[in-house]
C-alpha cells in the first residue's frame, strides 16, 4: 500500500496579534537563557513585592487558609463574593468616590482591563493612552482591533500629563481616557489639577475615564493619594484597585474596578461587562476572602513598605543622576524609575547588551514608548540596597565602557 507524505501546514496566528507587546517579559527570555548559561542575573524588570524582602500581611494568608478550609473551593458570584464587595465599596466612598453604579472583582487589574475595554470600544475605534505607558492597554486594544491613541507625559514636568497634546487628540472615534495614577513606568503622582483638567475633557467630549490607581498605597512622599472619581460624581469613571501591589500579593491575581458616574447613561454599558463577568464564571474564589482583612485590618506593613521604598528611589536616583549619560526624575509613587539615556545606541540595544555584559536585567524606554527623540529604560528599585548598589555600579561601568 503507498502511503502519501504530506507536509504539514503551519498553523498561523491570528493576524491581531501582530501588535500585541509586553517588553517586560519579552526581555526576560534573553536572561532566562543567560541564566540556564550559569550567569546571575540582577532582575530590575519586574514589580513583584514578594520575591524581594517584601512579606505577605499574615492576617493576608489566614484569612485565605480559613477560607479553603472551610469548603470555598467551587466557584463564587460572577461579580464577587459580599463581603469583599462591600469592603472595596466602602473604601471607596471613604477616598469620596460617590454615584457607584457597581463594583466587581477580577483576576488581577489585568482582567478587569480587559474586560472593561472589550465591552467599551469596537474596531476601528481609540482610547487614549499615555507615553511612556503600562503596555497592557496598548496590548489589548491590538487584540480588540482598535487603537491606542497616544497622548504625551511631560517628562520636564514631573511626568505630569501634557495636556494640551492630550486635548488635540480628542478625536470623533475616541471613547475613553487612560489614567495610570501613580503611573506606571515614570512613578508620577498626578495633581489634582491635571486630574481636574482631565475630568473636563472627559465631560465635554463623552468619553469614559479608566483609571488605573492599583499603586494608590504607595506614594512615597506622604501624600494622601487622589482618586480622579472623587473629584466628579456625573462624569462616568471606573477605577481599577487591588491587592497585588499594596499588599504585596501579585501572584493572587486580586483586583477589582469600581465603576462611577450617572447611572442612565452607564447602564448599557455595565450589563456589558457583567456579559463577559458571567461568561468567565468568577475570578479566584477563596483568595476574595482576603479583600476584607486587608482593606479593613492592621495596615502595619505599609510603613515599612514606604520606608524602604523611599530609601531605595533616593538611593535610585543619586546613582542615576550621577552616571554620565543618564538622567532621572526622581519618582513619588509606586517603585519605577524611568531614567532618560543621552547614548547614541537605541535603549534597546543598551538594554540588550547591559544584560549580556553586566547581568543586570532592565527593560527599554521604547517598549513603554517614550517622546520622538528620546530614549530611557525603565527601573524597579524593589531589591535589596546592597544589590541596588551592585547593579548600578554595573551600569556606571557599562556606560564608561560603551559611551565614556
Amino acid at each position: 500500500m503507498s502511503q502519501r507524505t504530506q507536509q504539514a501546514r503551519e498553523i498561523l496566528p491570528a493576524k491581531r496579534l501582530e501588535h500585541v507587546h509586553y517588553p517586560i517579559r519579552d526581555i526576560a527570555v534573553l536572561a532566562d537563557q543567560l541564566a540556564r548559561e550559569g550567569k546571575e542575573i540582577i532582575p530590575l524588570n519586574i514589580g513583584d513585592p514578594p520575591s524581594f524582602d517584601f512579606d505577605v500581611p499574615e492576617h493576608l494568608i489566614e484569612a485565605v487558609s480559613k477560607a479553603m478550609l472551610s469548603g470555598k473551593n467551587g466557584y463564587g458570584p460572577s461579580l464577587g463574593v459580599p463581603e469583599a464587595l462591600d469592603a472595596i465599596r466602602a473604601v471607596a466612598e471613604r477616598k469620596g468616590i460617590s454615584n457607584i453604579q457597581s463594583v466587581f472583582i477580577t483576576s488581577g487589574v489585568s482582567e478587569g482591563v480587559d474586560i472593561c475595554l472589550s465591552a467599551l470600544v469596537n474596531p476601528g475605534e481609540n482610547v487614549l493612552t499615555p507615553c511612556p505607558e503600562y503596555p497592557l492597554y496598548s496590548a489589548v486594544l491590538a487584540k480588540l482591533g482598535a487603537q491606542a491613541n497616544a497622548y504625551y507625559l511631560d517628562e520636564g514636568s514631573a511626568w505630569q500629563p501634557d495636556l494640551e497634546h492630550m486635548s488635540s487628540r480628542i478625536f470623533a472615534g475616541t471613547r475613553a481616557i487612560v489614567v495610570i495614577n501613580p503611573n506606571n513606568p515614570t512613578g508620577a503622582v498626578y495633581s489634582r489639577e491635571t486630574l481636574e483638567t482631565i475630568i473636563e475633557y472627559a465631560r465635554q467630549n463623552d468619553l469614559v475615564i479608566l483609571s488605573d490607581e492599583i499603586y494608590d498605597e504607595l506614594e512615597l512622599d506622604g501624600e494622601t493619594h487622589v482618586s480622579i472619581a472623587s473629584l466628579a460624581q456625573d462624569v462616568p469613571v471606573i477605577t481599577f484597585g487591588g491587592l497585588s501591589k499594596g499588599y504585596l500579593v501579585p501572584g493572587w491575581r486580586l483586583g477589582w474596578a469600581i465603576v462611577s458616574g450617572p447611572a442612565m447613561p452607564l447602564r448599557p454599558y455595565i450589563e456589558g461587562m457583567y456579559k463577559l463577568l458571567r461568561a468567565r464564571l468568577s475570578a479566584n474564589h477563596a483568595i476574595q476572602y482576603a479583600v476584607k482583612p486587608a482593606l479593613e485590618g492592621p495596615q502595619d506593613h505599609l510603613d515599612e513598605v514606604l520606608a524602604k521604598l523611599r530609601s531605595r528611589r533616593d538611593l535610585t536616583v543619586k546613582w542615576c543622576n550621577a552616571i554620565p549619560g543618564i538622567s532621572c526624575v526622581s519618582p513619588r509613587g509606586a517603585f519605577y524609575a524611568f531614567p532618560r539615556l543621552e547614548i547614541r545606541d537605541s535603549d534597546e540595544k543598551f538594554v540588550k547588551q547591559l544584560l549580556i555584559e553586566k547581568h543586570v536585567l532592565v527593560v527599554h524606554g521604547s517598549g513603554f514608548g517614550q517622546a520622538e527623540g528620546t530614549k530611557h529604560f525603565r527601573i524597579v528599585f524593589l531589591p535589596e540596597e546592597a544589590t541596588l548598589e551592585r547593579a548600578y555600579r554595573a551600569i556606571a561601568e557599562f556606560m564608561k565602557e560603551h559611551y565614556s
